[in-house]
């Protein structure tokens, strides 16, 4: 089975490319990327000095003390390569991203537009390059694989004319003949190729020799398909990306309003369109993003996350409660819902978003759990965005700094609460926790205040003890005292405190705090 005509376009040294252009670094800087404590990629400056991929990170500093090591990141090696496939996409439809820096297509469109495969080409270099000033190679040959290493071939072609475009085109049929000379390595794994290497094989050509049924055996089914791949006997086929629906709202007036209620009168439409497209692909917004463009030129931008999904009047919601945040724009005297400076524009899209089929209804109806959530999304929606809230752990000594009170909706503060915070009170939490300071008296038997001195060693037992109702009682247990020391090596804001515990003749026990020279209750065990 013969595999379609193929067109792909390489822009080589892609990651290079968009991190040197993201660091706003000389074109000619020798950089490398590092994954893994590896280089990753290298640009053409650094490979001359011996910097190669798979050199860690020391050995490339040693041969090249120059170079530029910079993190290999992903997602900006997807981000930038956005634009160059946005424009190849606007001259030729159904394009498939083979990964960042390299894309394919059919060839058969294009070289019948075009008037050939070679015609195509050069029109699709010559569009990439004045659109975005990018240097690329393009390759044309039967099938995916064969295709990208003609791309790769373009620029390797000795005694090449430099005037002519890196175009290499490998003749139809000609695909296994073009791939035999390669390493086997370009389609097997690093184990398989050197357990080929081992038996001798060690090109594609040799490969694809053996007898399928052997390989087959020996090999299994990734193998296999390797096998075929070597021999041009694959027949994959280019899979155009499908383009994501586009969920962003833009909502510019003209005259700006300077008024809360005007803003979220005129955005009510839009919002419901703005579900509306959601919904149309089953999907729904579990995090939004919203941004409030001013006269003045200033932004104000907040992600929004809700327990469950965003409605259109929650977005509604959301965009008031943001515009009532800027307290500090209001004018004096003029309300809440006046504005010190007019609105220009409103942008919002999905930050986050889930499958409605995470999200269906029970067999029975909606349970308690979603009446209760849209009875508080009701009281939220009157009282404001911090007028219901939430109670969650958060990261701290002190058993005040661990209540974190967040709006209903909102998620709490991540990555706090799970660190070790030495002092902490980990087991037997106490069940009150005195947000404010509550001043208790712990005494001795001759009725002087216990006290601690500088190494925390008390002037003696606690024999009796004042609660913050003034009501007195007798000590029956204690333990302590527990230093809880913090920023010791800032001067200014170093705190150190003594933890108690003791139980009064009520059976009531406290967690107190020596703090200076007073005493404050810090919890109850009810």
């Amino acid at each position: 089975m013969t595999a379609d005509r193929t067109i792909v376009l390489w822009c080589p040294d892609w990651p290079v490319i968009a991190a040197i252009t993201a660091e706003r670094l000389s074109p000619d800087a020798p950089v490398a990327l590092i994954e893994k404590g590896l280089v990753f990629a290298s640009s053409a400056s650094a490979r001359r000095e011996g910097v190669i991929r798979g050199l860690r990170v020391r050995e490339a500093q040693y041969r090249c003390p120059d170079v530029i090591v910079l993190p290999y990141d992903v997602a900006l090696d997807a981000r930038a390569f956005e634009p160059v496939l946005r424009v190849v996409e606007e001259a030729v439809p159904a394009v498939q991203v083979v990964r960042p820096g390299a894309l394919a297509m059919r060839a058969r469109g294009p070289a019948r537009y075009y008037g050939g495969e070679a015609e195509a080409a050069r029109a699709l270099l010559a569009t990439v390059r004045e659109a975005e000033a990018v240097e690329a190679c393009v390759g044309v040959a039967d099938g995916l694989l064969a295709a990208e290493q003609a791309a790769r071939a373009a620029i390797r072609v000795p005694g090449s004319d430099q005037a002519q475009p890196p175009v290499f085109i490998v003749a139809e049929g000609s695909a296994a003949s073009f791939l035999a000379p390669l390493p086997v390595s370009l389609v097997t794994t690093a184990s398989t190729a050197t357990l080929l290497h081992r038996l001798g094989v060690r090109s594609l050509g040799e490969f694809a020799a053996l007898p399928a049924a052997d390989v087959l055996r020996r090999f299994g089914p990734e193998g296999a398909l390797a096998h075929a791949r070597a021999g041009a006997r694959d027949g994959a086929r280019v899979v155009p990306r499908s383009l994501p629906p586009e969920f962003e709202i833009t909502i510019d007036f003209e005259p700006p309003l300077d008024r809360i209620d005007s803003v979220a009168f005129a955005i009510r439409a839009r919002a419901d369109e703005f579900i509306d497209r959601m919904r149309a692909v089953r999907l729904v917004c579990t995090g939004l993003r919203v941004e409030v463009h001013d006269d003045r030129g200033q932004v104000s931008t907040r992600i929004w996350l809700h327990p469950r999904w965003f409605s259109a009047p929650e977005v509604v919601d959301r965009v008031r409660w943001q515009l009532q945040g800027s307290g500090s724009e209001r004018t004096a005297g003029s309300g809440e819902s006046s504005l010190g400076s007019p609105i220009a524009r409103v942008h919002f899209f999905p930050e986050r978003v889930d499958s409605t089929g995470n999200h269906e209804e029970g067999l029975w109806g909606s349970g308690p759990d979603e009446r209760v959530h849209h009875g508080l999304s009701r009281v939220q929606s009157i009282l404001g965005h911090e007028g219901v809230l939430t109670p969650t752990l958060g990261g701290g000594r002190m058993l005040a700094d661990r209540q974190v009170l967040v709006p209903w909706g909102d998620r709490a503060p991540a990555g706090t609460a799970d660190r070790p915070w030495p002092g902490r009170i980990a087991e037997l939490v106490p069940s009150t926790v005195y947000t404010d300071r509550v001043g208790v008296s712990l005494r001795i038997a001759d009725g002087s205040p216990l006290s601690l001195d500088d190494r925390g060693v008390a002037n003696g037992a606690p024999e009796s003890f004042t609660d913050p109702d003034y009501r007195e009682f007798a000590v029956r247990a204690w333990a302590g005292p527990w230093p809880v020391v913090e920023r010791w090596w800032d001067a200014e804001n170093a705190r150190r405190i003594h933890r108690f515990q003791i139980i009064d003749d009520s059976g009531t026990a406290w967690l107190l705090v020596r703090d200076g020279d007073r005493w404050w209750a810090e919890a109850r065990y009810d």
